[in-house]
């Protein structure tokens, strides 16, 4: 899985830089280091007027915030694994 974080200067205004610490300290914990890549990208070109723009393999997150973090996580990073591991 990738996860790709927008950083740019919109979104590193919405709390992109949090998210990235966020994001890095879940995988971390989950143990699945070796089956996420989390990767920092500049526009992705579907900007929000709130939150971060959050790709997760080919499929683009608008509005990602810190405090919808965990519901992010469990809902669309989980699954997406899940799925993966049943390939």
């Amino acid at each position: 899985m990738i996860i790709q974080i927008c950083v740019g200067s919109s979104c590193c205004i919405k709390g992109s830089e949090r998210l990235v610490e966020m994001f890095d300290q879940a995988i971390a914990l989950s143990g699945r280091d070796k089956d996420i890549t989390l990767a920092g990208s500049f526009c992705i070109g579907k900007c929000s007027p709130v939150g971060v723009t959050v790709q997760v393999n080919d499929d683009i997150h608008v509005g990602v915030t810190p405090e919808g973090f965990r519901d992010f996580w469990s809902q669309v990073v989980l699954p997406t694994l899940a799925k993966e591991d049943q390939m």
